[in-house]
């Protein structure tokens, strides 16, 4: 390469550079200037720069937009990819700005650093098409993710959620670089579509079945489908309300996006297997941990009284949910997976920062903790029904939409959308279920009594603001869904999907 291509390269990977740089400043401002200065001065300092940091690599994206691949698939850029970064970049400023008024931690520069490291290996994640970075990234991220759930040392809670969160990570971890291995064994090569018309001429092949069986497994812990998600209602419990927000958002974003690349570009081919051949593809399979995933997840969320559980047995539900995108092999079907990730990840995060609220004020996250919450933050509460109705999927709200353009982008997908129809219909009927538990939550803040001697709560500012930001911006894209599917549709389409 010679220094122009260097200089394309370094343009390329601009936006990461930015991020590490800015943990870095993070680290070095807060160890270096400011161990003596009150805790809250030093969150909003560190938030104030990863807020400054993440707009400067979105700014630089979409400045010098770039398009791309270099070193055989390690670094690819193109409209896509650059979408997908500038929402998990957005995710990473919210989780900051929920950081500011928590207490789990006097370290703070070592928790921002974490926070922009973890991003950063999702924002690569998102820029790469090659086995090898794409193992290197998620490492990366879960790497980040496992301290950061471990992060409130006050709290047992915290500590057991981060053992179970590492034992399952490194299991998975262990899965997926096996069939990754098997798949340069029967390919010769880690380049995702390379590998795909390998496959292809390949032929069908018991090992081929075999990798691709690693591969779920390992992506689907990830997204936490079952019977992969035993993880997260623990970590989602235990872990600090800033970690578990962000896990639940930025981290499934970019799992289910670079799950998804895997899938359709280098296993386009093994979608339905050959039954001549005793050799079974990947849609089967998929549909199967989709039902079930859907039908576990809304039940037992019905039975939990802890709201933190309660929102990651739906964080099940919704992968049941966002697998149908994957079925239909279709650009279509794509965009609309991506525009439902994208609105849940922006919905769970508004729902964990009124829930941080509660904890702190009151004292718990159990469902009575919640009772009268509407007499004593009226402007909360609205929010946060804002938040459990878009979940379950009520018009005219982001949640809705996002259902609706992926079951109808599954159905209209020519004459091989009927095995889908079955899914669909399970699927709906799982949304009404789930309905159910989400009023359990609001039948406490707007029925229920508080007690007499509650007092009305003080809400942070730069909280309220950021649930109140949030709750417009589901409220808009349920009015509005096409400002932000029909960007995706186009980026979709221009890689030729």
């Amino acid at each position: 390469m010679n220094t122009a291509d260097y200089l394309t390269l370094l343009s390329a990977l601009a936006p990461e550079v930015i991020v590490v740089l800015t943990a870095l400043l993070v680290l070095a401002v807060d160890l270096l200037g400011l161990q003596d200065t009150p805790r809250s001065y030093r969150m909003s300092i560190a938030a104030g720069l990863t807020t400054l940091g993440c707009a400067g690599a979105v700014g630089w994206m979409f400045m010098n937009p770039t398009v791309g691949n270099w070193h055989g698939g390690m670094l690819v850029i193109d409209p896509l990819n650059e979408t997908v970064k500038a929402v998990i970049l957005l995710l990473t400023v919210l989780t900051a700005m929920l950081s500011v008024d928590c207490k789990f931690t006097r370290h703070i520069g070592e928790y921002f650093a974490l926070l922009l490291l973890a991003t950063v290996g999702m924002m690569l994640l998102a820029s790469t098409e090659e086995l090898l970075m794409i193992f290197a990234s998620l490492e990366l991220v879960s790497l980040s993710l496992y301290i950061l759930v471990a992060f409130d040392k006050s709290s047992r809670q915290s500590a057991e959620a981060a053992m179970k969160y590492f034992l399952f990570g490194g299991m998975s971890a262990a899965f997926l670089l096996f069939g990754f291995s098997l798949l340069y064994g029967l390919t010769g090569t880690t380049y995702v579509p390379r590998m795909a018309h390998k496959l292809f001429s390949l032929g069908p092949d018991p090992l081929a079945t075999v990798a691709l069986v690693m591969v779920v497994i390992g992506f689907g812990f990830k997204v936490a489908a079952v019977p992969f998600h035993l993880w997260a209602p623990d970590a989602y419990q235990g872990a600090p309300l800033p970690s578990a927000a962000f896990i639940a958002s930025g981290s499934k974003v970019a799992s289910f996006y670079v799950f998804a690349k895997v899938l359709l570009l280098g296993f386009s081919q093994l979608g339905w297997g050959d039954s001549n051949n005793a050799v079974s593809g990947w849609i089967p399979l998929l549909s199967v941990i989709a039902a079930i995933s859907m039908v576990l997840g809304n039940l037992a969320a019905i039975r939990q009284t802890s709201v933190r559980r309660l929102l990651a047995y739906s964080a099940v539900a919704h992968a049941g949910y966002m697998l149908v995108g994957f079925l239909a092999l279709g650009g279509d079907a794509f965009a609309s997976m991506l525009f439902y990730v994208t609105t849940y990840a922006l919905t769970t995060v508004g729902a964990f920062g009124v829930l941080g609220v509660v904890e702190s004020q009151v004292g718990g996250d159990q469902l009575k903790d919640f009772a009268g919450l509407a007499r004593r933050a009226p402007v909360l509460s609205a929010c946060l029904m804002v938040f459990l109705l878009s979940l379950a999927g009520i018009p005219p709200l982001a949640g809705f939409f996002g259902k609706f353009y992926l079951f109808a982008a599954a159905l209209t997908n020519d004459a091989s959308s009927l095995p889908f129809l079955w899914l669909i219909v399970l699927g709906i009927a799982m949304s009404c279920v789930s309905l159910y538990y989400y009023l359990q939550v609001l039948k406490q803040v707007f029925v229920v009594e508080a007690d007499a001697n509650a007092r009305p709560i003080a809400v942070p500012f730069l909280v309220h603001a950021v649930v109140v930001l949030l709750a417009a911006a589901v409220i808009l894209l349920g009015c509005v869904p096409g400002w932000l599917l029909d960007t995706i549709h186009a980026a979709v389409t221009e890689q030729g999907w």
